[in-house]
């Protein structure tokens, strides 16, 4: 009877010990899902979180020039095959620029840079010190420069304004000169239509507003565009054994690149903070080069378009 007993008692004993184990089981479950729980709800409801961090760049300590790299089309005048109506004496777009330069201005820019030749530095530079004295003043021919850059300086109290643009010609119609033998069938397609690989580009430019100008031409799609529209797909232009459209892009490549030599060629130190103001294709290139540079280090320019 001791037996039974004794045996009756050690299998409750197994039995209380296994509830114990599968109780022990439960609890750490439940402390899971408290935990899980609330992360699950927290991304559930925050969608574009991710998305948003993604457009967010945090300026981080490094000894890099921290540069602001902007995309403008021509306000004024300008020899380029495509440009946008633009009514640079209107106040009502005077105006809108200078909202755009006060968005801007919260970079505090030490140095402005402007898509104009080194040569013309000095009566940049008097111009500049005339628009501080007097901010109503109109300028001749008025472009980008006199409304955006001039303002965002005035603003930010920028002393130093500086000019790196170098005339290369290049000849892009150069298909029209040619009997293509490289790949006429692309080049004809993509002229036709440049945006049906990228349809989200195939937007009205001049219906929007001057604020989502700017958006979409710093866009990262719309600056890869620029560089294949004005470059890139002319190596699909050619004679049998010659280069003719390459020959002709890479002219591009190479005023681009001599626009960011004369950029070396100013003298800037660490804690100088850079703005860059120049038409979209020329920011696309230096998006490039900065992008690999171990001296530049360029800051997400929708980090001001709000």
């Amino acid at each position: 009877m001791c037996v039974i007993g004794s045996f009756a008692l050690c299998k409750s004993v197994l039995n209380i010990g296994k509830r114990w184990q599968q109780l022990k089981l439960t609890m750490n479950y439940i402390k899971s899902l408290l935990i899980l729980v609330p992360t699950i709800l927290f991304f559930s409801c925050n969608k574009t979180l991710e998305k948003d961090i993604e457009n967010i760049q945090i300026e981080l300590q490094s000894d890099r020039i921290k540069v602001l790299n902007f995309g403008t089309f021509h306000m004024g005048f300008t020899n380029d095959a495509h440009s946008h109506e633009f009514n640079e004496n209107s106040k009502k777009n005077i105006d809108s620029v200078h909202q755009i330069a006060k968005m801007l201005s919260i970079f505090k820019p030490t140095v402005i840079i402007v898509e104009t030749s080194p040569s013309y530095d000095i009566t940049l530079q008097e111009n500049y010190s005339k628009y501080l004295k007097d901010s109503n003043i109109i300028f001749k021919n008025q472009d980008e420069v006199e409304l955006l850059a001039f303002e965002l300086g005035r603003l930010s109290e920028t002393k130093r304004i500086y000019g790196i643009d170098h005339k290369l010609q290049y000849y892009y119609n150069i298909n029209n000169e040619i009997t293509n033998s490289i790949d006429s069938i692309t080049y004809n397609e993509y002229n036709k239509d440049p945006f049906e690989s990228n349809p989200e580009l195939a937007i009205n430019f001049d219906a929007l507003s001057l604020l989502n100008k700017f958006k979409l031409m710093n866009n990262q799609k719309f600056l890869d565009y620029l560089i294949e529209f004005n470059a890139d797909i002319l190596t699909h232009v050619g004679t049998d054994n010659n280069f003719e459209g390459a020959d002709e892009a890479a002219k591009f490549y190479q005023r681009n690149l001599r626009m960011y030599s004369n950029l070396n060629r100013i003298s800037l130190k660490k804690d100088d903070r850079v703005f860059i103001l120049m038409g979209g294709a020329h920011t696309a290139f230096f998006r490039d080069f900065m992008n690999r540079s171990p001296k530049y280090e360029m800051i997400n320019t929708f980090n001001y378009l709000k």
